[in-house]
């Protein structure tokens, strides 16, 4: 049973689907039967590479709309994240272009190091407040599970994995897809949205069933 997962590696909505999806394969009866497909999606593809901005100030300037505002908008997804052991700091994080963190994300997938790519960069944005458009940071980040420095470096340096990138994103909306995370079971079965646990499981067992 394969499960492809769209995703945006700078979505607190998605790393909260991730750990949801996690806890529905721990619990689901036929787990060792499931792989995960991580794929790239951006939900701000138009952002300005190099141009990282404090999170809360992009938004109030994109927004127009007060600091607690702004906060009060954001942390609507903290206390179902917390709950999911998740924990943000958006006081620290940037709003940047994750193309690079992107392609990063899909050298490491023939590498087998897909699910630790995506784990990676999405704690490094959400909860340290790490870059993601800036080279040196990406390569530090792929070397930490187990990418080789020199190799990203090179991937960086040029277009490497760039149409694989928009490839998924085409992807997705050929699908249905109408943001992210959204999660597709055999190409048979989709749902949208960081659904709960139990959603998820369901989807899983009928997918398992139809088999």
């Amino acid at each position: 049973m394969r499960v492809e997962v769209w995703s945006d590696v700078g979505c607190p909505w998605c790393y909260l689907g991730k750990r949801r999806l996690e806890k529905a394969i721990e619990l689901f009866e036929h787990s060792d039967d499931v792989e995960v497909v991580w794929r790239s999606f951006q939900l701000a593809p138009h952002y300005p590479r190099g141009a990282a901005r404090p999170l809360y100030g992009a938004l109030m300037e994109q927004t127009g709309r007060t600091l607690a505002d702004v906060r009060s908008l954001v942390g609507r997804v903290t206390e179902p994240a917390a709950a999911e052991g998740l924990t943000y700091d958006f006081d620290s994080a940037f709003l940047c272009n994750t193309f690079d963190a992107h392609r990063v994300a899909q050298f490491a997938r023939p590498h087998g190091l897909g699910p630790d790519a995506h784990e990676r960069l999405m704690h490094a944005l959400l909860a340290e407040g790490e870059v993601l458009d800036d080279t040196e940071t990406l390569v530090r980040l792929a070397t930490e599970i187990g990418l080789d420095a020199d190799e990203t470096r090179l991937v960086l340096a040029g277009d490497d994995y760039a149409d694989a990138v928009r490839e998924d994103a085409l992807e997705a909306r050929r699908l249905g897809a109408k943001g992210v995370p959204f999660f597709v079971v055999d190409r048979a079965f989709a749902i949208s949205g960081a659904e709960p646990v139990d959603v998820l499981l369901g989807i899983l067992r009928e997918a398992h069933a139809t088999r």
